[in-house]
């Protein structure tokens, strides 16, 4: 009897850790099953291709079960109108199940996605936010680079706004620490950006520069932007979310920096530019 309780608590005390990482094949979340996974996590993917959907509830269990955290990250966007409903169904059977300790990823500035927010906090779990500012990664993976690649041209409904550009692998660090901390992070909201502010004709004109290439950005409104969308097949309502998001994002008050990066890492979020000359040496926007 005990041998048995000694070998138990043993196993206790040496059990690593377990991760959930939704959207483990994403933008943040690859990251965030890297850093994971350095840190000396297991990392369990929650991917439609590992059986998981957002959309369908009898897939959460097992994703779930016998895990101690869990990364959370919302397709489409954190404000969609059914992100608070998912986020928070999500987070309180992850509680029933014992998984209490739950990060997710939000926005920055984005008032549509604080329902979500609060569906989380209402759960029972101990939650921490991360608003990230706008991706740099977004000019580098996913829909806009092969409109640069090809087209030589980014057309955005950007116009002059000013952004501090975050590279997603600081998302990623201060998402681990959030979900290794302990007690510090819980119950709070860390909002994390880039060291400084560039308009999106600015971040195309550094992309120019790295490749050498002759680069145009061209500013258009939330709604023509939308048609672009609506003609490449993007179903209506997300089309409708998306105008309607990019116009509040886009109106110039998330021009300022935040300082989560430097008050949770311990030092300066990696810069813009550095994406860029890494991304550049790949090739990415080779036509």
């Amino acid at each position: 009897m005990t041998q048995n309780t000694e070998h138990a608590e043993h196993t206790d005390r040496t059990k690593v850790p377990t991760v959930v990482v939704t959207g483990a094949s994403g933008r943040t979340g690859s990251r965030v099953a890297a850093a994971a996974r350095a840190a000396g996590l297991t990392v369990r993917a929650a991917t439609r291709a590992c059986g998981f959907d957002w959309q369908n509830r009898s897939t959460w269990e097992a994703a779930l079960r016998g895990a101690d955290a869990a990364y959370l990250v919302y397709p489409l966007d954190v404000g969609a109108p059914d992100a608070p409903e998912a986020v928070g169904g999500l987070a309180r059977e992850a509680v029933r199940l014992g998984v209490r300790r739950l990060v997710l990823l939000s926005a920055r500035g984005e008032e549509q996605a604080r329902p979500t927010e609060r569906a989380l906090a209402e759960s029972g779990a101990e939650w921490t936010v991360v608003r990230a500012a706008w991706f740099a990664q977004n000019f580098s993976e996913g829909p806009l680079v092969e409109e640069i690649r090809a087209a030589g041209e980014l057309v955005f409904p950007g116009g002059a706004v000013r952004e501090p550009f975050v590279d997603v692998r600081d998302v990623a660090d201060v998402a681990v620490a959030a979900l290794t901390g302990g007690e510090r992070y819980v119950g709070r909201t860390v909002e994390v950006s880039g060291p400084r502010l560039l308009s999106f004709g600015e971040a195309v004109a550094e992309i120019a520069a790295a490749t050498g290439r002759e680069l145009a950005y061209q500013a258009v409104s939330a709604r023509d932007y939308g048609e672009r969308m609506a003609a490449f097949g993007l179903p209506p309502e997300e089309v409708e979310f998306l105008v309607e998001l990019f116009a509040s994002l886009l109106d110039g008050h998330n021009a300022h920096l935040s300082d989560g990066v430097r008050r949770v890492l311990g030092r300066e979020p990696r810069d813009f530019g550095d994406v860029v000359r890494e991304a550049a040496a790949d090739g990415v926007w080779k036509p």
